[in-house]
């Protein structure tokens, strides 16, 4: 067997190497890629450019001696780490009225392009930015255009397109080009939360720290007058015209300073353990003929007459996020009837320093089940005692960091039916793992489950999405982590990144096989294509078990010569990733040179006469998973003492030959196909079930003998 633990002590020394690896020294910069431009690929008749401007990072277009555009590096702007880690640079110009002039893709080291797709797809994608109007663009931030995607490029493109956009509205700001005005930066306004005094009602009331709103009876008739509803307007509140409708006063009271003024110290101190890291909480109290809680919550737990507004933000209180409170602190505050606490969660991701307004929905019944509305507003702003200006620091890391963020977001939001599709396969496949003996119980069942799963996970995750993971994905992450790791670039395939995680979570209980047998699109393709062939008859071949045993490791020597070939070169390395046909069947579906058809081809026929020859001997993909799998804390394939002794009726049927003749599973081969717990409890195949069979129906006949023996009348002798 190869020797497990030298695979674990060169990955070492190669992880310890990658670590040590030092970045680049050199800086690529505007001044790095304009000698290999011409001025006429940006404006026709341009015949050179001006100098590159230190401050600006931006050098003018120039014909005849008159400037007629700017030319800058996207790069130079905002982030345009790709899929490999490292940046995409593409240079790009922008005339006086804020269109771009051409865009260029100079230098990258995407590795689906280096080799899988042409390198002048990329290129004349990004040429086709020519005359983007980047006004429209600043409007609609950045969707103003459609975006063509490139099948299995998703990645690359987004980058590339969210570069140009954004970069090019940063350069036509900083230069006021097409009447874009220059970016202000706005001071974020943040709490004093320090001040530990007290005042009184009156004093909270007069600056403001308290706001009301006060509706009399009539108020409130002439408001429903005005909606011109007759069945409401025939109903008008009963009372004379200046009575208290209500009387409403709203107050931040997660603010220190106001909350110990208006609760007093214990019950202050109660509300700061009932709230946590982020949330804020407001008093509410009232007096009148309505109520502002109504009761309503009581039966659908939802407060439904009032909700807080802040811009195009609502947030309606529950009554899990309320408290009630006995009294006013304070000696000089009016009676109040109502007197609530409501909680803001977190993610309402309310400001306390910006205005909002608490909006009172007042109802009138106008039949048995039928109401009219109206609403008024208590507006509310905190006093400009309480907000100080925060300090600002690195605002174009935070800016980029936002718009990074916003862009991998919308992708998933974008996508949320396909991650809900995924999100079903990966809870069915947890099912199937959890109940394997329930499922495997049915051989018949099983068969067709696995080939519906598996044609799922081909068409869908495939063919369609493209969401073929890749021994590519682990070395760009190495050098991710080599020149500075970040999310974002990964972020922005959903279904990959998804995948990633529910990978390492399943390393943990089931070993590789639950990507390798279930979820992997070449692997589907593989034992689809070889049932196919078994259904037409094509003899199949098992390799004698020591040179299956020798061959199994090559994977793993192909994976680790890989993984040293990035330590030193990264594109290199992915280059010589072309050892999986991956890119070819499954993202490209075929439509590429030659070569790489053959090769893939080639892979795939062998697959008809040796179940998953690629997944045995091959793939380092599948030797990079087994690895880590090694830590796997269950072993969920049930076996019998007899297995490999006697018997080998598993290891002869092992699609994979994972097992060994003297029975035991080998879990860094095993690709989980659960075929040997369908053996585990067949009568027709398994000998200690067979034998179990045999000693019920003995024992059951037996029975049924004596039964029928002592069951049978007594025989009276003659003479």
């Amino acid at each position: 067997m190869f020797p497990f633990r030298v695979v674990v002590a060169v990955c070492c020394v190669f992880l310890v190497s990658l670590l040590a690896t030092a970045r680049s020294s050199a800086a690529d910069t505007l001044a790095t890629f304009l000698p290999n431009l011409s001025a006429a690929d940006f404006a026709e008749g341009a015949d050179g450019f001006g100098a590159i401007d230190p401050d600006t990072k931006v050098a003018a277009v120039l014909k005849g001696g008159a400037t007629v555009g700017y030319v800058f590096l996207t790069s130079d702007f905002v982030g345009t780490t790709g899929y490999s880690g490292k940046p995409i640079h593409v240079v790009a110009g922008i005339d006086p009225d804020a269109n771009l002039m051409a865009a260029h893709l100079v230098k990258h080291s995407e590795p689906i392009v280096l080799i899988g797709i042409p390198d002048r797809k990329i290129k004349a994608l990004t040429e086709g930015y020519r005359g983007l109007d980047l006004k429209v663009e600043a409007e609609t931030g950045g969707a103003g255009h459609e975006l063509d995607i490139i099948s299995g490029a998703t990645v690359t493109i987004m980058v590339i397109d969210d570069s140009i956009v954004r970069a090019g509205i940063k350069v036509a700001r900083m230069l006021a080009l097409g009447g874009l005005a220059p970016s202000v930066a706005v001071p974020r306004r943040e709490i004093d939360r320090t001040s530990d005094a007290t005042a009184d009602w009156m004093t909270l009331t007069g600056d403001g720290s308290v706001r009301q709103l006060a509706l009399d009876i009539g108020q409130v008739n002439r408001a429903f007058e005005q909606g011109g509803d007759e069945k409401a307007i025939a109903r008008p509140e009963p009372g004379a015209a200046e009575d208290t409708f209500i009387e409403m006063t709203a107050a931040i009271v997660s603010i220190p300073e106001i909350g110990r003024t208006l609760l007093g110290e214990a019950e202050y101190a109660n509300l700061t353990e009932w709230l946590e890291e982020g949330e804020e909480a407001i008093l509410v109290t009232g007096r009148g003929t309505y109520s502002f809680k109504g009761s309503g919550y009581v039966r659908g737990g939802i407060f439904d007459r009032i909700q807080l507004i802040q811009g195009d933000r609502a947030v309606r209180f529950f009554d899990r996020d309320h408290k009630r409170l006995g009294r006013l602190a304070p000696e000089d505050a009016p009676a109040f009837v109502e007197l609530d606490l409501f909680k803001i969660p977190a993610d309402a991701e309310f400001d306390p320093a910006a205005p909002w307004r608490l909006q009172l929905l007042v109802q009138r019944a106008t039949g048995a089940v039928s109401k009219a509305f109206v609403t008024s507003d208590l507006g509310y702003q905190l006093p400009e005692r309480f907000i100080k200006a925060a300090p600002v620091t690195h605002p174009v890391v935070e800016d980029e960091a936002a718009a990074k963020a916003a862009l991998w977001q919308r992708v998933w939001r974008d996508k949320q039916v396909e991650i809900g599709i995924l999100a079903a396969m990966l809870g069915v496949l947890t099912g199937i793992f959890f109940f394997q003996k329930q499922i495997t119980r049915n051989a018949r069942f099983f068969y067709w489950l696995r080939v519906g799963y598996l044609t799922v996970t081909l068409v869908f995750l495939g063919w369609m999405m493209n969401a073929q993971l890749s021994v590519v994905n682990l070395l760009a992450l190495g050098g991710a982590m080599r020149s500075g790791f970040s999310w974002d670039a990964f972020l922005l395939d959903p279904l990959v990144f998804i995948q990633w995680f529910a990978i390492a979570a399943a390393l943990l209980f089931w070993g590789r096989g639950a990507y390798c047998g279930w979820l992997c699109p070449f692997g589907a393709l593989q034992e689809l294509s070889n049932k196919i062939a078994r259904a037409v008859k094509i003899p199949q071949f098992d390799l004698p078990w020591g040179l299956h045993e020798r061959l199994w490791p090559a994977k793993y020597m192909i994976f680790l010569g890989l993984f040293a070939v990035s330590l030193t070169s990264l594109p290199r390395a992915e280059a010589l990733a072309e050892v999986e046909p991956f890119k070819t069947a499954i993202i490209l579906k075929f439509a590429r040179d030659w070569p790489f058809v053959v090769f893939a081809l080639g892979m795939l026929a062998i697959g008809l006469f040796v179940e998953r020859f690629y997944c045995r001997y091959v793939c380092p993909l599948g030797a990079a998973l087994a690895i880590p799998a090694r830590i796997r804390m269950f072993d969920w394939l049930k076996r019998y003492r007899d297995c490999g002794n006697p018997c080998h009726t598993c290891a002869n049927e092992c699609p994979v030959q994972a097992i060994h003749p003297t029975g035991e599973i080998n879990p860094n081969e095993c690709v989980n196909c659960l075929h040997c717990q369908v053996l585990y409890q067949s009568e027709a195949k398994c000998p200690v079930i067979i034998k179990q069979v045999r000693r019920r129906a003995k024992s059951a006949a037996s029975t049924e003998a004596l039964e029928a023996f002592t069951k049978k009348p007594p025989v009276l002798e003659t003479q």
